[in-house]
């Protein structure tokens, strides 16, 4: 979520997240809208329901592909062309500028004649509103991204008065917005192009709408019409959009997007193969995977993820607050079974680490393996359970109680089932509670619901190793009793923090400097064990025979707005 700049005059500063911005793009390759593709009702399923509609709250993969069709930020990733996803390019404004003030100071000029589904146009007091909004729902980026912005602080502190005009700079007769900031942030044109920082209107209720998708407004082709969570989300066209760039806003195709709730995967599988759904939105279950593959290899696309699957250990209540007993269950994990799951070795790498390959600063490393390499150095190799005992009896764990949580599909309760016995035969007290997988996820964050195991994962926002490391493991990634705290084991370590800190200001004058500070970080992290983490997945879409202009983004997954039905 892979990129190149002509008017970033700080080309370097983004290098060491791996991206360039590009807003220089050769359009040649892009076809113009094509209206004779147009039409059609395009069918998901998936076995969960995608979570709030909100995209201020909502970090799930399986919501941001919704997203795409419906909402923009002031940048975007390309959403179409032959390098989808691997650009970012100007979307509600007219283009990236240049930083000033020593990277502190950032002036955009917005759009005219974008309208939201209900005829308003956008205007620059509706950006600073969005961005206030961001803080007042508890935005799970505002701490990790967004705490650089003029006035953050104090937005962070009482979200329910937030007020950034320290930060957000506007004029409505000349559509400037002018972004002032604490500290210079390379990723800054990244961070806008994702959906938690979507354009709303400024008079959007400041706090999460759920299902209740009638308070929400699109920019969009399309737009929220009904959502219900135990059945399905309709999205339909958006009367007013008219799209101003093939890259960021291209034409949507279907006329409507139709996700259904509540199948199996295997089912999901079939009922693409019957042609009665358009995309199989879970993984394959390893048993049809060799069955789609043979007979319908056209219809079966592979793609690559900066994506990692692990186990948040809490680190806040026992046992896991105790680091002895975070490496006992480190060493006692079987790091194949769950690539078993997953589809096997084709589909899936076994990991020990927080960065995934081909995010800058990444290098191999596992320290919890039987025979391990150099210094940890090198790839995991087996489960060492003599290890894992003796480490539960010198932390003084046994008996404690641990509660399992994963989502409610098969391989992920199977994936929970496997931890379970793990944790029992370590001598805990291992609880199954597996759970809706569109419920999951924010109940897992929420510290108040004390779970002391549960099953996650991450996509790329984009490949930058701050996106891993301060989102996921920094103290400010750590929201206590909140549903958007994507520090899920709620890992806090200031000294690691300040590294953090340390290499992100080295990334705007050294990057290949910064990347190797972040290789030393992910390895300070992993040692402290607030995960177990599982493999790195190769992401599979099973798509109908009528579906064609398939699109990938690396930050998104599937676009289904671009797709068409033949």
């Amino acid at each position: 979520m892979k990129r190149k700049s002509a008017v970033l005059a700080s080309l370097v500063l983004l290098a060491a997240s791996g991206c360039a911005v590009d807003d220089t793009l050769d359009l040649t390759s892009i076809a113009p809208g094509d209206h004779g593709h147009q039409g059609g009702i395009e069918v998901l399923l998936s076995s969960g329901n995608v979570g709030t509609a909100d995209p201020m709250v909502n970090f799930s993969t399986s919501s941001w592909t919704l997203f795409t069709a419906t909402y923009d930020g002031l940048t975007a990733f390309t959403k179409s062309g032959p390098e989808t996803g691997q650009h970012v390019t100007p979307d509600l404004v007219t283009e990236i500028p240049k930083p000033t003030d020593g990277g502190l100071k950032w002036t955009f000029t917005l759009r005219s004649g974008i309208r939201f589904s209900d005829g308003r146009e956008v205007r620059p007091k509706d950006v600073k509103a969005s961005f206030e909004r961001m803080f007042k729902v508890h935005g799970p980026t505002t701490s990790s991204q967004f705490d650089v912005l003029a006035g953050a602080k104090e937005c962070l502190d009482t979200p329910e008065t937030c007020d950034l005009s320290k930060g957000i700079a506007i004029d409505e007769a000349t559509r400037k917005i002018a972004f002032t900031l604490t500290e210079p942030d390379p990723e800054l044109p990244q961070q806008l192009g994702q959906p938690l920082a979507s354009i709303l209107p400024a008079d959007t209720p400041p706090a999460d709408v759920g299902s209740d998708v009638s308070k929400l407004r699109s920019t969009g082709p399309y737009y929220w019409a009904s959502y219900d969570p135990t059945d399905r989300v309709v999205l339909k066209r958006n009367p007013y959009f008219r799209s101003w760039s093939p890259l960021a806003a291209p034409e949507g195709y279907p006329d409507q997007i139709v996700q259904k709730f509540g199948l199996e995967p295997t089912d999901q599988i079939t009922a693409v193969i019957n042609g009665q759904a358009d995309l199989a939105g879970d993984q394959p279950p390893p048993d049809r995977l060799n069955e789609i593959s043979l007979d319908h290899p056209r219809q079966l696309h592979t793609d690559q993820l900066g994506h990692v699957w692990y186990w948040a250990l809490n680190t806040r209540i026992p046992p896991f607050d105790n680091l002895k007993a975070r490496q006992a269950v480190n060493y006692a994990f079987d790091r194949n079974s769950a690539v078993l799951q997953a589809g096997g070795p084709g589909l899936a790498i076994p990991t020990c680490q927080v960065l995934v390959p081909n995010i800058p600063g990444y290098q191999q490393y596992c320290p919890w393996t039987s025979n391990p390499g150099p210094n940890g150095r090198g790839p995991w190799r087996g489960p060492d359970l003599a290890k894992a005992k003796r480490l539960v009896a010198e932390s003084g764990t046994a008996g404690a109680a641990v509660s399992v949580v994963p989502g409610n599909n098969r391989m992920h309760i199977a994936m929970g089932e496997y931890m379970q016995t793990l944790l029992t035969d370590l001598g805990y007290r291992a609880t199954l509670k597996p759970m809706d997988e569109g419920l999951q996820y924010p109940f897992v964050q929420n510290s108040g619901n004390r779970v002391e195991a549960a099953l996650t994962d991450w996509s790329q926002d984009y490949p930058a190793p701050s996106d891993f490391l301060k989102v996921l493991t920094s103290c400010a990634a750590f929201v206590p009793n909140s549903d958007a705290s994507p520090n899920v084991g709620g890992f806090c370590d200031p000294a690691i923090d300040a590294r953090m800190t340390d290499a992100l200001r080295l990334a705007n004058t050294d990057p290949d400097a910064a990347n190797a500070k972040w290789a030393e970080i992910d390895r300070a992290v992993t040692d402290q064990a607030p995960w177990v983490s599982l493999y790195v997945p190769k992401w599979i879409d099973f798509t109908s025979a009528r579906l064609g202009n398939y699109r990938f983004s690396g930050q998104f997954g599937f676009l289904p707005g671009v797709a068409w039905l033949r």
